[in-house]
């Protein structure tokens, strides 16, 4: 980290104030080299938590930079590792609770742009987006307010950006743990006025989990992906000895590739997964007939959410 970005951070911090021309400095030292370091995320962190009155132009600065730093900031690049998502967990935490709508759009984009996180990461950001739909206030990134009253516009957005993420547990799959936040959420605000959007986000979400299918390998572990991008990078004799083998070899050791690989080779047929996971099974109507018994009655978005089920039967 550069002295002038040292210094220029450390005054807007004190001033609780930046200036347009501040944000370009910020920007223009802040990306010197081509990437974010950790002393200068830490620092755009400290001066998020300074600002009375954090302009869009720099949630957008915020947000841009921190998830660059935390995806891209080692290798594999487009993945948050262990230790990357401590310290961010910790950033965020430092006074408690995502206060900012610059914190608030972080958290959601980094699992969103992720090819993956880890569950501590997956799970925190449930609790946090759980908590500022329920009790949360003030405006967010895209237009719109977080209500403590009721479920916005604006929540549900954010809701369906989080429960849908490329970086959770799979493009567009939704778990046990989204759907039965879906729930919570549902119970406490079973009376408010909630937003048109919540209906067609409650059942759509909980649908997803009981009637959707996950592919085994469509995440990779942070690790799992060092090794392969490792293996690929390697184009010394050895490798190249290696494939010429396995082509020479292919009829018969081609079931021994896939298992190598973590995958089967002739691979599972995808209609054959699709149908299976359109079959809600005995332990899946089990959990949704706990969770619709928990409050002792029936109401309008679990009768919807039947009836999606009934009609996709």
């Amino acid at each position: 980290m550069s002295h002038q970005f040292t210094e220029l951070a450390k005054q807007v911090a004190e001033d609780g104030v930046i200036s347009p021309s501040e944000l370009l400095s910020l920007r223009q030292l802040g990306w010197g080299d081509g990437q974010i370091h950790r002393g200068e995320a830490e620092a755009i962190f400290a001066i998020n938590r300074s600002l009375t009155h954090p302009t869009t132009e720099w949630v957008d600065f915020f947000v841009e930079a921190i998830t660059e730093f935390v995806l891209n900031g080692s290798e594999p690049r487009g993945m948050c590792d262990e230790g990357e998502a401590q310290w961010l967990m910790q950033a965020l935490d430092h006074d408690g609770r995502l206060e900012s709508m610059g914190e608030l759009e972080l958290l959601v984009r980094i699992v969103e742009r992720a090819r993956n996180v880890p569950d501590s990461l997956k799970n925190y950001a449930l609790n946090q987006i759980e908590k500022a739909v329920l009790t949360g206030t003030g405006p967010t990134r895209h237009g719109g307010d977080l209500s403590a009253t009721h479920i916005s516009a604006a929540e549900c957005a954010i809701v369906r950006r989080l429960v849908f993420a490329s970086g959770g547990h799979g493009p567009a799959v939704v778990t046990r743990y989204d759907a039965e936040m879906l729930f919570r959420l549902k119970d406490e605000t079973v009376y408010d006025e909630n937003a048109p959007q919540w209906d067609d986000l409650f059942v759509d979400g909980v649908a997803n989990y009981l009637k959707g299918f996950q592919l085994q390998n469509a995440h990779l572990s942070h690790e799992r992906v060092k090794e392969l991008e490792s293996f690929v990078a390697d184009n010394s004799a050895s490798v190249g000895r290696f494939f010429g083998a396995m082509a020479k070899e292919m009829p018969q050791v081609k079931n021994h590739f896939g298992k190598v690989f973590g995958k089967n080779v002739r691979g599972t047929n995808f209609a054959e997964a699709q149908a299976a996971g359109n079959i809600v099974t005995d332990h899946e109507q089990e959990w949704l007939e706990k969770m619709i018994d928990s409050d002792g009655q029936v109401d309008d978005l679990e009768r919807a959410l039947l009836s999606r089920i009934v009609d996709e039967g």
